[in-house]
């Protein structure tokens, strides 16, 4: 069965058990703590650890449902959105130039410059693209911002909706209001079940249960019974992230892409900040959902893949290619192996 710890109240924090363990030597040098379940289109748990009941900042994880309202509320085609761009709206990217380009070209056409963006400067999550704006003498910029692309969506339906500009972030404001709706929808919640509080990028970001953001994955990566509307706004997701794994993420060492890449899209992913990691199985009705406690991306990505193999979400050869993620083996800088990652989940 299922394994759910007692829930705290309010504010509290779960004990939740450890389920990444790092060895140096013979010995367990540090373990990573989280929760993780698996659940279908209806929100039954078909397996987990921890308190996956108890809420989390899901954070950048929800952003394909921040994007439901670009598309349902017709914003999208009145704004000509291209199948590549609505791959970005769905983005923590890396701010290489292919990312970057495509959120100015879209900002230009809405009849915005990157001086609307609220979501603040950053510097790129590419090396390479840190290295050229160094070189030129320049500072990152909010189109630089891993979720630029998230924010010109949500100018758009702003555009679209009447609301100015300038507002287009507060909780109160017509498109937001869609996005919190979307969120209690597809996670299947009460709006006592959701809170809210500022992301990184000065968004909104939820607070829901882990079982619920599951929920919401295992629903738009498995639409057929949505409602015609919202099952055409998912496919079009699904087939963006298909078509453009490395608009979702970025070219290197990303684990959403990867995972989008080596299953031809039949996996639906997204990370979220403080390793927060959800995913939908086309075709299976099932995702998953997990949360490392102390906010480490290492464990993380082992806990992940090692989940898609126990569930067989993702074949052999996907999974080989998947492999560098587990760091099953630890090397150190002269090439001595040195310790192991074990997944305890």
């Amino acid at each position: 069965m299922p394994h759910d710890d007692a829930r705290p109240a309010g504010a509290g924090y779960p004990d939740n058990p450890p389920l990444v363990r790092l060895w140096r030597g013979d010995a367990v040098e540090s373990q990573h703590r989280g929760a993780w379940c698996l659940v279908d289109t209806e929100g039954r748990v078909v397996a987990g650890a921890g308190s996956f009941r108890a809420p989390i900042h899901a954070r950048s994880s929800v952003k394909c449902l921040q994007a439901l309202p670009l598309l349902e509320s017709g914003a999208a085609d009145r704004h000509g959105y291209r199948e590549d761009e609505l791959a970005l709206a769905l983005a923590s990217h890396d701010a290489e130039e292919q990312h970057t380009r495509r959120v100015d070209e879209l900002l230009a056409r809405l009849g915005l410059t990157v001086a609307h963006l609220r979501c603040g400067p950053q510097p790129p999550g590419n090396s390479e693209a840190r290295m050229a704006l160094k070189a030129l003498g320049l500072r990152p910029t909010a189109l630089h911002n891993n979720c630029s692309g998230t924010h010109a969506g949500f100018l758009a339906v702003a555009l679209h909706l009447g609301v100015a500009p300038e507002r287009y972030l507060e909780p109160d404001s017509a498109g937001q209001r869609l996005v919190r709706e979307a969120v209690l929808d597809m996670a299947r919640l009460e709006e006592r079940e959701l809170s809210t509080a500022i992301d990184g990028c000065s968004a909104p970001t939820f607070r829901l249960p882990l079982v619920g953001l599951a929920t919401a994955f295992a629903r738009v990566s498995n639409p057929i019974g949505l409602a015609p509307a919202r099952r055409a706004a998912c496919e079009r997701m699904l087939a963006a992230v298909e078509r453009h794994p490395e608009l979702i993420a970025g070219s290197r060492k990303r684990l959403c892409t990867d995972i989008a890449r080596a299953t031809g899209g039949r996996l639906f992913p997204k990370v979220g900040g403080e390793a927060v990691y959800a995913l939908g199985a086309r075709g299976r009705g099932l995702a998953l959902a997990a949360k490392i406690d102390d906010g480490g991306n290492r464990a993380l990505h082992a806990l992940v893949v090692a989940l898609l193999e126990r569930f067989a979400l993702a074949t052999p050869d996907e999974l080989a290619r998947l492999e560098p993620w587990r760091e099953r083996v630890l090397v150190n800088w002269a090439g001595l192996e040195v310790g192991r990652t074990e997944v305890l989940a």
